[in-house]
This record gives structure tokens, sequence and C-alpha cells, in this order.
């Protein structure tokens, strides 16, 4: 599988090289990609978010091939990394939420892209009216962060965009997250997951997993890996439907279904499963009335929400502690919508439940219904 070396002893793949070229050679801009995968997300761009990407330089957001925003809650101040930041409109759009005391940093392994993104640093620390750089790109692998000169236990957060299933090394690329993040720290990320572990006729197929199909993870496998790894079980954000729209591929793919999946997975301390009782403040920027934490919780302003061990853990181990009230349970609460629920949630059955529910209640995802396919 191995072909080139990269620096820092990190060994390319053909599907890395396959990947480099697409990405950095094929594609020019949007408009090129061969599918309609890169849609606007299922749910309203908050209007903070809609004005920090109008300030995005219009070369930066033409280059960049991503679909829909992975934007988490709470970010002043915050130290974040973007895997597989491309041209980087979502760094951009970052470092104005982080603002001048936090910092954002894109990491890439396509020249290409990172000129782009490199070539627009200070027009960006121009326009946002700062006086120091927010914003740095590191060429490098998302299998390897260290050993692109990422410090270990430096992020507050790592985002991702529909580009782990691009990695033939999944366990490591989320070995490698675990590592530069912070204690507390959290790796929120979008990506294609599939109903069932892939044959290798699938996995082996060029066009599937340049579309994002080839190389996606059954969802029960994240799970899996995970724990293996040391994160705590990965709470299910939002999910949406994928479709591929082509006889030929689907013929390949048989039975098999694909979701677009948020999920959160955060780097805090096991054993701690006693539930207990929270209070939100409505501190958050830009859902100061409510806050989805996942597909299971979500928190108005002053209500008393009784939460599972899991989400007591991270609540009060990560950037959030501040946000809450927190006391013993046992005391009158408001029902979080259906009780929830032990054990994880499969992304399948969520929209079976959604679909019953009717139009209007997908919960997201960086891909419509009506997407063919879901790519960086």
């Amino acid at each position: 599988m191995a072909a080139e070396n990269s620096a820092g002893g990190f060994a390319d793949t053909n599907i890395h090289v396959d990947v480099k070229d697409y990405y950095g050679k094929v594609l020019k801009k949007t408009e090129d990609l061969k599918s309609n995968a890169c849609v606007a997300p299922t749910k309203p761009i908050p209007a903070f978010i809609r004005q920090a990407l109008k300030k995005v330089h219009p070369e930066v957001t033409a280059r960049y091939y991503g679909c829909g925003l992975v934007v988490p809650e709470c970010l002043e101040g915050c130290r974040i990394l973007d895997l597989g930041s491309g041209s980087g409109r979502d760094c951009y759009m970052l470092s104005q939420l982080v603002g001048e005391k936090g910092h954002v940093t894109g990491i890439d392994m396509t020249e290409d892209q990172l000129d782009v993104a490199r070539t627009y640093v200070d027009h960006h620390m121009k326009e946002f009216g700062y006086k120091k750089t927010n914003v740095s790109f590191v060429q490098g692998y998302i299998e390897a962060l260290t050993e692109a000169g990422l410090e270990k236990s430096s992020f507050d957060i790592i985002i991702s965009n529909c580009v782990v299933n691009l990695s033939p090394d999944k366990k490591r690329v989320l070995a490698e997250a675990y590592s530069v993040l912070k204690d507390g720290g959290e790796l929120y990320f979008s990506d294609v997951y599939s109903s069932g572990r892939l044959t290798e006729e699938i996995k082996n197929h060029k066009v599937l997993w340049g579309e994002c199909i080839g190389g996606a993870l059954w969802w029960k496998d994240l799970l899996l890996l995970a724990e293996e790894v040391g994160f705590s079980p990965p709470r299910l954000v939002t999910a949406s439907v994928i479709t591929v729209d082509n006889k030929e591929l689907q013929d390949i793919l048989g039975d098999f279904k694909f979701v677009s999946a948020t999920y959160r997975l955060f780097k805090v301390p096991k054993g701690n499963t006693k539930p207990c009782q929270v209070i939100y403040n409505g501190s958050i920027t830009g859902v100061e009335e409510n806050f989805q934490f996942d597909c299971q919780y979500t928190f108005k302003v002053d209500n008393v929400v009784e939460v599972d061990g899991e989400v007591a853990t991270i609540l009060t181990q990560s950037r959030f502690k501040e946000d809450f009230t927190f006391q013993p349970p046992g005391g009158p609460s408001e029902p979080c919508g259906a009780k929830p629920k032990a054990g994880s949630v499969d992304p399948f059955e969520l929209l079976l439940q959604l679909e019953k529910q009717g139009p209007g209640s997908a919960t997201g995802g960086c891909c419509s219904t009506k997407s063919a396919t879901c790519c960086k």
C-alpha cells in the first residue's frame, strides 16, 4: 500500500496519492465536483456564522470542497485544529469565532489547497481587525499530527468535515486526535458511515472511495475504535441520509446504506457514571435559549434536566463546565424530550424515527437527503 515517503517518516499510501491528485489538480473550483454532495446543511445556519462566512475571501470559498458546516459551540478563546482544512474557508470562519485570543490551525496534505489558504492570511487578519495572526496552516497527514509538528495536549477542539473516511487508517486518525487534544478536549466531526462493514470490492473501488463512500466506516466500528483509543463513547449529534443515484455504483453497493452523521467525542476521565441534574445558564453565543448538545439532550435555559453519567462527566470536565449549574439527582426536573435510553444511538434508527415524525424533523449533518454522496 505504501507509495512515496513524506517528511517526518509517515508513508503515503496509494489512496493518499489519489486523493491529493483529485483535490489538488483535478478540482479547480467548487463547480468541478462531479456530484451534488456539497450542499447547504439541512439545519439553518445561525446569523453570526453567516456573517463570518461573508468575510472569507471569494477565492478561498471557491476552492473549498467541503459539504455543509461543522461548527461546535462555545468557541471563544479556544485553540482549534481543522483536519483536512483544504483552502481554509472553515479556518477563517472559525478565526472570527475564537477571537484574537484564540487560535485556529489547519492541516492538509495537499500543497495546492494550502497555497490558496496561506495566500490570504494577511488579508483576513486585516479584514477581521486583528493585530496578530490567529490562523496557521500546516502540511501533513491526519494520521500523523505529531510528526507534522503539532504538540500533544495543545488543542481544545478538533473539527473535521467528511475527511476521516478518506483515510485508510481510521484508528490512527482517532489516536492522533486524542494525543493532541487537551484533557477535556473535544473531537467534533462529520463523516459518512455505513450500515455494515463494507466488502473489499467496495473499499477498493476508486470512484466510490473518491466520493467518500468506499472509505465509510461501519458506525458500530466508530464506537469500538473510540473506546480503544481512549475517548468517551461517541455522542450522535445529527444525521441525514445519503443516496447514490448511479445504477452501476448502486449495484456494487448492494444492500448497504449510508448516512452522514456528526459525532462529538471527548477526552475525559473514565469511571464516573453518576447521573446528575444540570441547569443551562444561556451563556453560549448563538444558542442562548436552547443548546442542542446531541440528538438526545437539548438544554433550555434555566430548566433543570437530569443527565446520564456520561454526559455529566463531559459537562463537568470540558469547556462547558462554566455554562451549567450542577446538582445531585433526585429533585424535580424538566423532561428532555423522550427519556434518553442508555447506550449509543443508531443513526439509521434515528433517521427512521425522523421520517415517521414527518417533514422538518431532519437533524442536520453535512449532506441533505437529496445528496448523492458527501465529500471534502
